[in-house]
Parts: C-alpha cells; sequence; structure tokens
C-alpha cells in the first residue's frame, strides 16, 4: 500500500544524514542497496501469526554513487507491506491493512519526513 502525500516524496537529501536519520527511527538498510537505489524497512509485528508488517522507504541517487557514500538521494513515496512467511511481502492495497496500522506507518514516516526536511536540498 502506498502512503500517500505523507511530504516524503521527492525529498533531496545527502545519503550519510539520511541514513543516520532513518537508523535513528528504527529503518534499516542493511544490503537493501545497488550504486543507484537505497531500501530502508521498518518491521512492525502483529498478533496475526505468521504476519509481520513493514514500512518502505526508497530512493534513487540523483547524482553520486550509493556505493562510495556520496549519493544524493531523492525518495519516493513510501510503501507499507504485509510479509506472508515464507513467502514474502505484499504491497497491494487488497492486502487489507489495519486502520491503527496505517496511522502508526503514517505518524512514523511523519517524524522521519520532519528531520529529513532540516537536510533537504
Amino acid at each position: 500500500m502506498r502512503l500517500e502525500n505523507t511530504g516524503l516524496e521527492d525529498l533531496v537529501i545527502d545519503l550519510k544524514p539520511l541514513d543516520h536519520l532513518t537508523a535513528k527511527h528504527a529503518f534499516i538498510r542493511a544490503g537493501q542497496w545497488d550504486y543507484e537505489r537505497v531500501t530502508y524497512d521498518y518491521r512492525m509485528d502483529s498478533k496475526e501469526k505468521n504476519i509481520t508488517y513493514y514500512i518502505r522507504i526508497q530512493g534513487y541517487a540523483v547524482e553520486g554513487d550509493v556505493d562510495r557514500g556520496n549519493a544524493v538521494i531523492k525518495l519516493m513515496t513510501p510503501l507499507l507491506g504485509k510479509h506472508y512467511y515464507p513467502h514474502g511481502v505484499e504491497y497491494g492495497e487488497e492486502e487489507g491493512f489495519p486502520e491503527n496500522l496505517v496511522e502508526r506507518a503514517n505518524n512514523l514516516v511523519s517524524k522521519v519526513k520532519s528531520e529529513i526536511e532540516q537536510f533537504n536540498q
């Protein structure tokens, strides 16, 4: 599910402060990158059996390289996904996300956005 109108989409920020700010809010980039793209995931546990939710923030380099750490990243619309063990994460609207979970996801993305805006280019 796309988390629309968060204000995060189209923000531009250097990779190093982006890594720091997302990690501060428990988003993990881990090895999920290539030379031009980054993906940060936040895990949200569920009481449902074998179900975990994820907030995903993605971006791509508008200059520099992610692997060199000198990239300038343009952020995209965040996503809310539902992980079905052992099959993977689905991001479709038809997944039926609980309203309180969507609200929690939007609040967290809003906090990240407000800090990123301080570094916005």
